[in-house]
């Protein structure tokens, strides 16, 4: 198999791990939704190219109900959205003015 769909199978896997992390669900609990086993989860969240399609689409629909794979690839769902917003958030503090003397410039 090229290294290019190695990649993309991984690339989908990672976004489908990001999906179910954004939206706060337990590996397993995604499993007994989309009716598979949780091994088979961690596979397809790996990216491993032997999942079939069928798997992928009810392991998506377990985390995003009606979510489509265009929708997962473009990552526009509103908690993969904010879960980028969060991840981008740092509080900045002024220093202190010891800590300014610190620095001594």
């Amino acid at each position: 198999m090229k290294a290019t769909l190695l990649e993309q199978s991984r690339t989908l896997g990672a976004r489908l791990a990001r999906l179910r992390v954004a939206r706060r669900l337990r590996q397993s609990d995604v499993a007994v939704r989309a009716g598979v086993s949780r091994s088979t989860a961690v596979l397809i969240e790996k990216g491993d190219p032997g999942r079939t399609l069928g798997q992928v689409l009810r392991y998506l629909d377990a985390i995003a109900p009606g979510a489509t794979l265009l929708s997962l690839l473009q990552e526009s769902d509103p908690a993969l959205l904010s879960l980028a917003a969060g991840e981008r958030s740092q509080r900045v503090r002024k220093l202190s003015s010891d800590a300014l003397e610190d620095l001594d410039f």
